[in-house]
């Protein structure tokens, strides 16, 4: 698989100073966190779900997963975990065959409510288990033994998924004792050293601010970012400074997004028009004001600024707003390999001579940047975000 895959020859050309690697399951796992990008979320429950892996794979949804936690009623879980399987043996069906695996299709996860319900799907599932990349672990902590029960969990659903076939999990930071203050440094310090002991088995770390925000009685309005939110800001913030670090690995990604349809309006728009001056660009405009995306792009923005990347979606139209802006800009591109030249030290003009290179402090942030440039590619010079989303939304 590969970002951007659907567009042809001719945009791929005049979009792109460098195009987005190719990506599968012997990838190494720390681009592959980074190019998750939007990970969209199906309940268990929807109807027709290998189509729609397929179809949303097809419109350049790279990672996908099937929810049989909060999103399904109790009353409805085993109707679901049934529909679930049975998607995964369709999938496998259409490549040939069990044994062809997850061969073309999207990073596919299954967000499951303890360990012994991974274990329950896997000696159902079988060699079905194949179409996957791994489980999103709900509600994840390290002081009760839960964390280590998972990793036990996904070791024997690896062997039973059958040999040479890689999976991983992906934990959801949710838990209350990471959401309350007095309690939240222990707990992220002990979520740290668990899944320090289990590196390999960890794509990524997610964040789940509607569990912080239900914690509070809260929940942001459409005219808001999460980060508006200071009680929840201020765990994200925590969760950044002990999982974060640059050389720790850890890939964090931004949390859901739940706005898709239009709604009255409190605050002004926040989208500026100075980048959608052409006409059918001013068209674009007013098309992602009425779907409320110019919140999810604002809120795409300071993740990014906070060292999240990748983002929860919950609806098909956040995918290319969440892909088109992780794309890398020419400028930030030259930046960054400037800033990794031997050649170089102490500090100097950008390439584009409009900021400060300082070699060493910005060391980090350039060999991050050129992570993100493999997995989505460069803007070629003079293209923005209006041009890249202009193209994916077609």
């Amino acid at each position: 698989m590969r970002h951007f895959s659907f567009l042809d020859e001719e945009q791929l050309s005049r979009l792109f100073h460098r195009r987005p690697a190719l990506l599968g399951p012997g990838t190494d796992p720390a681009l592959l966190a980074v190019a998750l990008g939007a990970t969209l979320y199906s309940p268990g429950t929807r109807p027709n779900l290998a189509d729609d892996v397929v179809k949303l794979g097809a419109r350049g949804c790279v990672s996908q997963v099937l929810c049989l936690e909060d999103s399904v009623p109790d009353r409805d879980l085993a109707a679901a975990e049934d529909n679930v399987l049975h998607a995964l043996e369709q999938l496998c069906a259409r490549n040939g065959g069990s044994g062809a695996g997850r061969a073309g299709l999207p990073m596919l996860f299954i967000r499951t409510r303890s360990p012994e319900q991974m274990l329950q799907l896997a000696r159902r599932g079988g060699p079905a288990l194949r179409a996957i990349s791994g489980f999103s672990i709900p509600k994840f902590e390290n002081e009760t033994g839960l964390a280590e029960r998972y990793f036990d969990a996904l070791a024997e659903v690896r062997r039973l998924a059958g040999a040479g076939h890689r999976l991983w999990v992906m934990p959801i930071l949710e838990s209350p004792a990471i959401i309350h203050r007095e309690t939240r440094t222990r707990a992220l310090a002990h979520v740290f050293d668990g899944i320090k002991q289990h590196r390999e088995d960890v794509l990524a770390v997610r964040i789940g601010a509607t569990d912080f925000s239900s914690a509070f009685g809260l929940r942001r309005s459409r005219d808001l970012t999460i980060y508006d939110v200071q009680v929840v800001a201020s765990v994200i913030a925590d969760i950044v400074n002990i999982l974060g670090r640059p050389g720790d690995g850890l890939g964090g990604t931004g949390p859901v997004w739940e706005h898709f349809l239009n709604t009255e309006r409190l605050l002004r728009p926040q989208l500026r028009a100075t980048p959608f001056e052409a006409a059918d660009e001013a068209a674009l405009r007013q098309k992602l004001l009425r779907s409320n995306l110019d919140g999810l792009i604002r809120e795409i923005e300071l993740d990014h600024a906070n060292g999240l990347l990748g983002k929860t979606v919950i609806h098909p139209s956040h995918v290319p707003v969440v892909h088109a802006l992780s794309v890398v800009s020419h400028e930030e591109f030259l930046g960054a390999q400037d800033i990794l030249d031997p050649a170089n030290g102490g500090a100097k003009a950008s390439p584009y001579s409009n900021k400060m290179n300082e070699i060493k402090p910005h060391r980090a942030w350039a060999e991050r940047t050129l992570l993100k440039a493999e997995a989505f590619g460069v803007a070629a010079p003079g293209i923005n975000f209006v041009d890249l989303l202009e193209a994916s939304m077609q």
